[in-house]
């Protein structure tokens, strides 16, 4: 006769700081009160509740950004997650400040791959195992190599980059546990999609891991994915849903029986708002509202941002404004460093440092058409459109590329209206992280750029170069098309 027992393990990823809900259609959506109650609610109807959280609860909203992640911590500690596994973005406000945060965490927060490179010093606890209702179930966090490239100066820091490593970490820590009768096994991971595949199917059966609770790739799932018979699941980004499992776990055999899965959304119709958590967020709200409520100006209509991998009409207005504000020839401006998919038309302060959260330096480098050539093709290489986060960049004005998929080339390529030699020397922008990590972003080596002049950071902070640009230019447009084409063929 089988020992089943319930299990509810409920998860969310790429929170970003979606702390507050929104007025959708007459009716509350998202936001940390809400999810607060819903996570609540379930715990009080099913003793045997986890809530875990895969990665990157910082970044991407002022209250955020403005108290560098001591907001989102205490808000985090009154959500109370059972475990937590860092993100790339919790490196953001640097590695020590992560360590600190950590500190203020009453929540435990695990990483399997993140160490000390000189005696393998773990930076955090691996892994965590949690008793519920008789059940042991055993935590291991891992961390997307994007890490590495965020603590690159840092030379005493190291990571796991690839899946087979990750795998035979996972491996060890598993085998060290079979002592202690684990019943269920879950990787917290902050891979992306891809690569959560990638881990599940280098797995070997014998670790026991039963499901991948994943982050990153942003990925909204409406059921899991199996993969070597493990679950693999994400709930998208923010807190407008989250995942929930209910699992009957086989005790004797320490396996998953019979599960069902489901993408809940967080909404006032079916979830009670939490009290103490909406009046922290406003205490720290009413705060950032005082500051950041200075309107610095006004665009001529709304400009969007709806995706990454496409010229964008914010896109456009940011690189052409660092240009301008720099005198590069070309600047290329990260997408990913834009984090909301429109502005305006009144943008204030708070909207600029929202949208635009990474208040990176800015350097210029010598690049030649050729190798600027050899940067654009790698920029746009397959793996790009398949929805694996990847760098990609918004041109500035003069750039003009046609890119074939079919042909991996680039058709045309001119600066105003010339075609660019291949040894013609341009000064190009970029943001101090791209800057610092030329090799992952367009897979060039930096001595080939000091090969043609030495860089210099010509601004320490971004952002604030918009936001003079944008004070000093109002009634600012842009319509795509001309700087950026994709085809097919």
């Amino acid at each position: 006769m089988k020992h089943l027992k319930k299990l509810v393990l409920l998860h969310s990823n790429d929170m970003h700081g979606d702390f507050l809900a929104e007025q959708i259609d007459e009716k509350l959506v998202g936001g940390v009160s809400l999810l607060s109650g819903y996570v609540g609610k379930v715990r009080q109807e099913e003793p045997n509740t986890l809530y875990c959280v895969a990665g990157d609860m910082f970044r991407g909203n002022i209250i955020d950004s403005e108290f560098q992640g001591i907001s989102t911590i205490e808000i985090m500690n009154m959500l109370s997650p059972d475990v937590v596994t860092i993100g790339n973005h919790e490196t953001d406000y640097g590695l020590a400040h992560l360590l600190f945060l950590e500190r203020c965490a009453k929540f435990p927060i695990i990483n399997a791959n993140l160490f000390i490179r000189i005696n393998r010093t773990h930076l955090f606890e691996p892994y965590k195992v949690i008793e519920t209702g008789g059940m042991k179930v055993l935590f291991i966090g891992i961390i997307t190599e994007e890490v590495l490239a965020q603590t690159k100066k840092d030379g005493l820091i190291g990571t796991f980059v690839d899946v087979e490593d990750a795998a035979e970490e996972v491996r060890r820590i598993c085998d060290a546990h079979k002592a202690i009768d684990v019943d269920l096994t879950v990787l917290l991971t902050h891979i992306g999609i891809e690569q959560d595949r990638k881990l599940a199917a280098a797995l070997d059966p014998a670790c026991g891991v039963d499901v991948i609770i994943g982050g990153h790739s942003h990925t909204y799932m409406t059921e899991p994915e199996r993969v070597n018979d493990i679950l693999i699941v994400q709930a998208g980004v923010g807190t407008d849903q989250l995942g929930r499992f209910d699992i009957m776990v086989d005790t004797d055999e320490n396996r998953v029986d019979s599960w069902t899965w489901q993408p809940v959304p967080i909404d006032g119709t079916t979830c009670p708002r939490d009290a103490d958590i909406e009046a922290l967020i406003t205490r720290y709200k009413s705060r950032t509202d005082e500051k950041y409520s200075r309107v610095i100006t006004r665009f001529k209509r709304r400009l969007t941002h709806p995706a990454r991998t496409q010229e964008t009409e914010l896109g456009c207005v940011f690189a052409d404004a660092m240009r301008e504000s720099l005198g590069t020839d070309i600047f290329l401006l990260a997408s990913g460093s834009i984090r909301t998919q429109e502005m305006g038309s009144i943008v204030m302060l708070g909207d600029l440092n929202e949208g635009f959260p990474y208040d990176d330096a800015a350097y210029v480098v010598k690049i030649s058409g050729a190798q600027l050539r050899k940067m654009l093709v790698y920029m746009m290489r397959d793996e790009v459109w398949t929805g694996i986060h990847c760098e990609f960049y918004q041109f500035s004005e003069g750039l003009h590329v046609v890119y074939s998929k079919a042909e991996h080339a680039l058709r045309e390529f001119t600066y105003y209206g010339e075609e660019i030699a291949d040894d013609r020397l341009f000064t190009v922008g970029l943001q101090a992280f791209h800057f610092n990590n030329l090799g992952e972003s367009f897979r060039i080596d930096v001595n080939e750029i000091y090969a043609n002049a030495r860089p210099r950071m010509v601004a320490t902070s971004c952002r604030t170069v918009l936001e003079g640009y944008l004070s000093d230019h109002p009634r600012l447009d842009h319509r795509v098309g001309g700087r950026l084409t994709v085809l097919e063929d």
